[in-house]
Parts: C-alpha cells; structure tokens; sequence
C-alpha cells in the first residue's frame, strides 16, 4: 500500500469507530505575494473546529483550485469522502484531501487524550555536530545557516534547477543520491505531496536519524514510522480565530500555533489510540 492509502484505511477504522465531523469551511489566503510564505498553505477546518493545513504551491494546484468550482462549496461536506482525494484525485483536489487528512489526525488525537509535546527547537532535535554529514529534503533558508554554524556538512536536494549549487557552506543538488552519507536528514511534508518519500528514504539509508517538518507535517505518522522517519514536526493550531484571521489575511500566524515534535519511541500507535475512543 502507498503512504496516502495507509493514512486512509486508518482514518476509515477511525469512522467506523465515531462519528466524524463534516467539513465547515476551507480557508486560502490571499494571492500569492512572491517572496513571501503568505499563501503558500490552505487550511480546512471541521465542524468541532479541528484544523489541518496543506502546501499549496506544488505544480499546477494554484490554477486547478481556482478552476475547480466544486471545491469553493465544501462546506457541510463528508471529510472522509473528502480526505479520500488524498488518494484518487491530482494537483488541487490531491492538495485538499491532505488538508483534510491533517484535519481528521488532530481530531482523533484530541478524542483520544494524545496531545504531542511542543518542538524543543526549529530544526527536528537534530543536533548537528562538527564534522556530521546533514541531509536537508527542500531547502529550508531559515534554518541552513543554523547547521551550517556548527560544522556540519549540509547537502540539500532540491528539485528546483535553478536553486543548485554551491552556497555559504553548503552545497544544493538536483541530485538526491548525494544525500546516500548523510547520518542525519532533514525533510519537508511536501514529498507527502507529491509521492517521494519512499525515493527519498532510499536515498538516505545510512540516516539513523530522518526528521520530517513543516506545517504539513501533521498526519498520522505510523506509515512514516514504518518507513524510517524517526520525528515528525508539525503545527498544532491554539487559536483558531486568530489562525484563520491571520490566514485569510496573509499574516504571520505563528502566534496561534505552536510547533510539536512527535518522536517515533513516544508515540502509541494508531491502533492504541483507537482504542481510547469512548
């Protein structure tokens, strides 16, 4: 079974178990402003008020989303129906049914009493060292300079062409195999997005240590696990008012979120957390 199939069938032993919320609104931000992070995520919220976040600037969904017609009356919605994109549909649908799979985690960790503790750091815990080879999985321009200070070797892959080369201590490489000595590995959700994350951890299997972060990065982490992902980083939404203002208005929302670390050897399980619904 692929990633977004097993996140499936474990949202669906999820509804067999509750009832779960239909779709209350799907919330974008304002047009794309370039050089900004101001629309780069869309947010579906659920009726009990659970929200999940998706990446929206991957191929062609920015256009898809603003031709499909369907998608602006979500509202009232089957989140399963809907989350089941995640699986069957492309570009903006795809985007959506991830947002809803997010959406749908949060509301089972809260029925269940599973609440991730907060991120210790803005880097996944992964303590680079002088000397250490460090993998990053889509560049990451806050925190490069972070790892690069402690001297570390850092190779980023990217896709972007335009992007490789050599940088202020480290190297960008269209070229995933590079990262084939990395101890450690950083990564963002976006190969969630767009079905990498199984080449990517082929690439990296000399990693004892694969962190995944990003706003996205907050789907029920057990495939991953499986997979040799050892921390999942997402965003836990705190105020909702204020998240959804700051989102439709193109602010900085960081003030109605806090970042959470989920470490592999932390977490219960999908099947324990089933097992606490009432």
């Amino acid at each position: 079974m692929t990633i977004a199939s097993e996140l499936i069938a474990l949202l669906e032993r999820f509804g067999a178990r509750s009832t779960l919320p239909r779709i209350r609104a799907l919330h974008l931000p304002p047009a794309f402003i370039p050089g900004t992070k101001s629309a780069e995520f869309c947010a579906i919220e659920l009726e009990d008020g659970s929200i999940g976040l998706s990446y929206m600037l991957l191929g062609d969904t920015l256009a898809s989303l603003a031709a499909d017609t369907d998608i602006a009356t979500l509202a009232g919605s089957d989140s399963l129906a809907v989350a089941r994109w995640y699986v069957s549909e492309s570009g903006a649908r795809r985007t959506i049914g991830f947002a809803v799979v997010n959406a749908l985690t949060r509301c089972l960790f809260e029925r269940a009493g599973f609440i991730p503790d907060s991120a210790a750091d803005s880097i996944g815990l992964l303590d680079p060292q002088p000397g250490e080879h460090i993998g990053m999985i889509g560049f990451f321009g806050p925190l490069v300079p972070r790892i690069v200070s402690s001297g570390a070797r850092l190779t980023v892959a990217e896709l972007d062409p335009t992007m490789a080369g050599e940088g202020a201590g480290y190297r960008v490489t269209l070229d995933a195999s590079e990262l084939a000595s990395c101890s450690k590995v950083l990564s963002t959700s976006t190969v969630l997005l767009n079905d990498t994350l199984d080449a990517v951890l082929a690439n990296c299997r000399s990693a004892r240590y694969f962190a995944m972060i990003g706003p996205g990065a907050s789907c029920l982490p057990d495939p991953l696990f499986e997979r040799g992902v050892t921390l999942l980083g997402g965003n836990w939404i705190c105020d909702r008012e204020g998240f959804i203002d700051a989102l439709k208005h193109g602010g900085a929302w960081g003030a109605h979120a806090r970042k959470f670390a989920l470490l592999r050897e932390d977490y219960p399980g999908a099947a324990a957390l089933l097992q606490r619904l009432k």
